[in-house]
């Protein structure tokens, strides 16, 4: 169902998320599993797919879905000074899978999302896309010399280690597939090697990628290595055709970017997880220079009530300082899952910039997490952009740079709730305290965001107890 206009039939958010939670709850007591003990970090999903039995189904084919309504409300949308907005974020997933031989397996997905009462002129394109393939691959699998490999061909995920480099996106309605292969190679130890292109979003007509493909890469896993410790080293490389340089000279850019994700614990209950990289290559006539790092510290009192985890974290991603005009060092973000990775209001992404932030895990119960954080955001470079979440510039700085590089500080507070293991409610509000930055240069208004959001998985088989694999 598409709709084109909400100004004749506005609707209300509090009933479309009453009847969504109705809905919902009417199939909850179905096959309970118990909930993991994770803690609230995204990108992370929580909740169990409810797996439902239908016994005249075929035993290759399984049928899935996932239903989730969100409402938010926002100040100063679009840094917009009292440009309050409260609206309903819809999103449907529904898929088949066919398993014709014991090597080959067969997934469709389509999707299907609106955001209900907002005026189409503001709707975003990560907020709407009306039934829609999302995902459409071949998985041709096997163990040749005992090695597990998976060749997955066509419109597919790509999502690896925190999703900061590489990461679908899920928190936005419309969240990233790409066109293209994939092999994987291992299990414990794993390597992907992949050649795609990401899928634009078009609300109106098909999904599909740009020309050629054009974001390649290799990126490892590595688990049995040193005890305690997860490795994720990676190689990727983005190229683009008819791109102009400073100098507005036209060419191609061939871009590479290597570096490690690491993550484990240590001893005395603490844990860490860092992620750095270097961007280096030609964009036509000027070379790139970039990189970008990542550094987070926790601890966690496992003997004291609520088992609170408090955490540290430092963000950086280079900017541009335009002193030599051959060099481009902003850092281009990739394709990460950049929802609070720079608070929940998510105006900034990762590129000229540098944040400071303390977090505070909770866990009441087993299946209720709770997230505290405060974050002290600045620029990388006062002569650069400030760049949005989707990497496109926010704002330009004046000629001679922005006079300091406070961007503001943020305070975030976000609860999980899993209710009979496969309905997740979450709720949070986070406000930005804007910096001179922001205020200097008519982007001063402070911005508050609220929301809450239900989601249900489910699965129907022949037998409850068949298993799939999983992109």
């Amino acid at each position: 169902m598409r709709f084109k206009s909400f100004r004749n039939r506005p609707p209300s958010a509090t009933r479309i998320t009453l009847i969504a939670l109705a809905a919902i709850v009417a199939f909850s007591s179905i096959h309970a599993i118990a909930q993991e003990t994770l803690y609230s970090d995204y990108p992370q999903k929580r909740g169990k797919v409810e797996t439902l039995q239908w016994n005249d189904l075929p035993s290759w084919l399984t049928l899935s879905m996932e239903l989730r309504g969100r409402t938010e409300g926002q100040t100063s949308f679009n840094y917009t000074q009292d440009g309050d907005r409260i609206y309903e974020l819809t999103r449907v997933y529904g898929a088949v899978e066919v398993r014709p031989t014991s090597f080959l397996t067969g997934y469709l997905q389509f999707i299907d999302t609106h955001a209900l009462g907002l005026p189409t002129h503001v709707v975003a394109s990560n907020m709407r896309d009306a039934f829609d393939l999302r995902q459409g691959y071949l998985d041709l699998h096997g163990r040749p010399g005992g090695v597990p490999v998976n060749i997955f061909v066509g419109r597919q995920e790509l999502k690896f280690g925190s999703e900061r480099i590489i990461g679908i996106s899920d928190w936005t309605n419309n969240s990233r597939s790409w066109d293209g292969f994939d092999a994987r190679i291992g299990d414990k130890n794993r390597i992907d090697i992949f050649s795609t292109s990401v899928v634009a979003v078009h609300s109106t007509s098909l999904d599909k990628h740009g020309a050629g493909l054009n974001f390649h890469g290799a990126y490892g896993s590595i688990t049995t290595w040193i005890p305690k410790v997860h490795l994720s080293p990676y190689v990727l490389v983005h190229t683009a055709r008819g791109v102009t340089s400073n100098q507005g000279i036209k060419g191609n850019e061939i871009e590479t970017t290597f570096g490690t994700e690491i993550e484990g614990s240590l001893p005395a209950h603490f844990s860490y997880e860092a992620n750095a990289s270097l961007q280096r290559g030609s964009y036509s006539n000027n070379s790139i220079h970039a990189g970008q790092n990542f550094d987070k510290l926790y601890y966690t009192l496992a003997k004291v009530p609520w088992t609170p985890r408090i955490g540290g974290e430092f963000d950086y991603a280079t900017g541009n300082n335009n002193a030599n005009a051959n060099v481009i060092a902003t850092y281009d973000q990739s394709y990460p899952s950049n929802h609070n990775a720079f608070g929940l209001v998510d105006l900034f992404g990762y590129a000229n910039i540098r944040q400071e932030r303390i977090n505070l895990d909770l866990r009441p119960r087993k299946n209720f997490t709770m997230l505290f954080q405060g974050g002290f955001l600045n620029l990388a470079q006062k002569n650069d952009s400030i760049y949005s979440g989707s990497g496109s510039v926010t704002l330009k700085p004046p000629t001679g740079g922005f006079t300091t590089t406070n961007l503001g500080h943020e305070f975030d507070a976000s609860a999980k709730y899993v209710y009979h293991n496969h309905i997740v409610a979450n709720i949070g509000v986070g406000h930005l305290f804007p910096g001179e930055v922001l205020i200097d240069n008519k982007h001063g208004a402070a911005e508050t965001i609220g929301y809450f959001s239900l989601t249900y998985r489910f699965r129907v088989d022949k037998q409850a107890e068949t298993s799939t694999i999983q992109k």
